[in-house]
């Protein structure tokens, strides 16, 4: 079976989760009961466990979605430090739980001149328009329904060079910022960009002050993608878009010094990095 495809069939629970070395059941029990987690993750990384369809499971005080095949998805944050614990009670009232080691990453200095002032150092009118827009995109990270479009592979968006890396530290014009929240893709203005992996449009906006063009497209299971800066719009609220489909374009819209596409994921309001869960497809 291709790597690709033996990927998906575990994912959507074709195939037990079994594939990494260091994923291992909590106990020593029939197939179709295992419990089964990596027992160690990167930070930045999605990851998924596989148990026993219809379980109730338990992460930092939120129930996870399980689809009809017992896989669960959710995110670790840069600078999560753990071990994670996560609780699950099987169907038939077993309780377990899982200890999974975070693995941390350097986060190199990313230093980005040329950057506008007003975008680094805004005024306080332009500082409360950022702080509604964003008020805006959070809200529409809030969606947990029950598709697995997440499941799949995902493909890269457009084709360039990594520009700027998930969780490096920015120093903009100088002034240090925040760690850099997704993956930048260096590309012409005006290339294509494909939906990485299928979902439902939940954000759309061609002119927010930071970001410029943005789309929100959500996978399910509160796993969602972001793409900023882009000079051209072709999705609205509420589409569905399939994996490959052409959402916009690349472009150097909002606090940006030339033309990419910054791709950014989150499971819920935890930050992802988008270039571990393309690895995942391998």
């Amino acid at each position: 079976m291709a790597v690709a495809a033996l990927f998906a069939a575990v994912c959507v629970g074709w195939i037990p989760l079994v594939a990494a070395q260091d994923a291992v059941p909590a106990t020593p029990v029939s197939q179709e009961d295992r419990i089964v987690f990596p027992a160690s993750v990167s930070q930045g990384a999605l990851v998924f466990g596989k148990v026993p369809p219809g379980s109730q499971v338990r992460y930092r005080d939120r129930a996870l979605r399980t689809t009809g095949y017992g896989t669960v998805v959710f995110g670790v944050g840069r600078d999560e430090a753990g071990p994670l614990k996560v609780d699950v009670t099987t169907p038939s009232g077993r309780t377990e739980s899982v200890s999974v080691a975070v693995t941390p990453r350097d986060w190199p200095v990313e230093r980005v001149n040329g950057v506008p002032p007003k975008t680094v150092n805004p005024p306080p009118a332009i500082a409360a328009r950022i702080e509604r827009e964003q008020a805006m995109v959070t809200a529409a990270r809030v969606r947990d329904d029950e598709r697995t479009d997440f499941a799949l592979p995902f493909q890269w968006p457009v084709q360039g060079r990594i520009s700027g890396r998930f969780g490096n530290a920015r120093v903009y014009n100088g002034q240090p910022g925040a760690g850099h929240s997704g993956m930048d893709i260096a590309a012409p203005n005006g290339a294509p960009i494909k939906a990485p992996a299928g979902g439902i449009v939940t954000f759309a906006s061609p002119d927010l002050y930071l970001t410029g063009g943005t789309v929100l497209l959500d996978h399910g299971h509160g796993v969602s993608s972001n793409f900023l800066h882009l000079s051209r719009i072709d999705v609205k609220v509420g589409d569905r878009v399939e994996p490959g489909q052409v959402i916009g374009a690349v472009g150097a819209t909002g606090r940006a010094t030339g033309p990419h596409l910054h791709w950014g994921m989150n499971w819920f309001d935890v930050r992802i990095d988008p270039l571990l869960v393309l690895e995942r497809g391998k």
